[in-house]
């Protein structure tokens, strides 16, 4: 089945360009970024922390079944333009991955649909390859796709 987030990474160069476009409107698609209730439902983590507004930050923790954190991240958001644009720091915390840099943005395509392109730049080539290595595609994949079915879930309980 074909991944509907495309990932384009350039050889030789420390960033990705991911893009994904959703059957939601620009409005709904940003709140699923900043709204804790929301990001926890798609992304499958608790929120510690999440502020959404310039020099605001985050924090992030999954669990597994037996209750045992396996996963935290945290980040700092730099730029918050409601419905079209954030800026913001990535770290996963207890690896040996350093911070990336991530620019995300929103735009309307039509008035129920819009379009996610995340700019990602990692420290190094080398980094960002050995990042592309892990199942990374199909995780942002799997992860849209449950953004997009949380929200049109919300909007039909509405």
């Amino acid at each position: 089945m074909e991944r509907k987030t495309k990932i384009n990474a350039e050889d030789g160069k420390q960033e990705i360009q991911i893009i994904r476009e959703f059957d939601l409107p620009v409005e709904l698609l940003f709140k699923a970024y900043i709204e804790p209730e929301i990001v926890e439902q798609w992304m499958g983590t608790k929120v510690i922390k999440l502020e959404s507004k310039p020099h605001g930050s985050y924090q992030f923790e999954t669990s597994n079944s037996q209750g045992v954190v396996v996963f935290k991240s945290n980040g700092t958001i730099h730029e918050f333009i409601e419905n079209e644009k954030m800026t913001r720091t990535f770290e996963m915390e207890n690896t040996p991955f350093p911070v990336q840099l991530e620019f995300l943005e929103f735009e309307k395509l039509t008035d129920q649909t819009s379009k996610l392109t995340m700019h990602v730049i990692y420290k190094s080539v080398d980094i960002r390859d050995q990042i592309l290595k892990l199942p990374f595609a199909q995780g942002i994949n799997l992860a849209h796709n449950r953004l997009q079915e949380t929200v049109q879930k919300l909007v039909a309980r509405n």
